[in-house]
């Protein structure tokens, strides 16, 4: 039986990140209830403005039961805005701002620049060159010693070389670009994997 792979839908590139993990070999479902929230086997936060998500979350009474399956155990993937939101600590967040937590990382929002400066490249994960799309894209600036860094940025001579881009730890995934954008799933099944892993 394949895992039920929730799609936080309160934000976000939502429909994109459903097709890919589909495409992964899971089913997935839309989370925007915590009756939802109870039945699913992991999560995928999209990507979207994390401080928009996190107040979302806390609207929508997801905030803190969200927080706590990740304590629990629930494998959660986050591209973009939920690597930030699975984030321990952030170095520019705004006045107050939560995150899920659960990656023992700092990472830095728009580390790229704005909008505007939004770019692609190639990055490197087990040994296979990965398409990646940045937008407004965080990076992370320090990751622990449980953490395993999965890509870094290539050289380019142009300040984006070199960032931390896709972490894991544990049943926690986190990548600063979109996979989701391009027809390449290999992130998207890395996770079901992780799912299927842990139940």
């Amino acid at each position: 039986m394949s895992p039920l792979i929730g799609v936080l839908a309160l934000q976000g590139d939502v429909p994109e990140h459903t097709n890919a993990i589909e495409h992964a070999g899971a089913s997935t479902l839309a989370v925007r209830r915590l009756s939802e929230l109870e039945v699913v086997d992991g999560l995928v936060i999209p990507g979207g403005e994390s401080t928009t998500l996190w107040k979302l979350a806390t609207a929508f009474d997801l905030f803190d039961p969200i927080v706590a399956r990740i304590k629990d155990g629930m494998p959660a993937f986050g591209s973009c805005a939920g690597m930030i939101m699975l984030a321990d600590r952030l170095t520019d967040g705004v006045d107050g701002q939560l995150t899920f937590g659960g990656i023992d990382m700092t990472v830095r929002r728009n580390a790229f620049g704005r909008q505007v400066d939004s770019f692609e490249t190639s990055v490197t994960i087990d040994g296979a060159e990965v398409r990646a799309v940045f937008i407004r894209a965080p990076a992370v600036e320090e990751a622990g010693p449980a953490v395993t860094v999965l890509a870094k940025t290539v050289p380019a001579g142009d300040g984006r070389t070199g960032r931390i881009v896709a972490v894991r730890q544990g049943q926690l995934l986190a990548t600063a670009f979109h996979p989701e954008l391009t027809p390449d799933r290999r992130i998207h099944r890395l996770f079901v994997d992780i799912v299927r892993g842990n139940r």
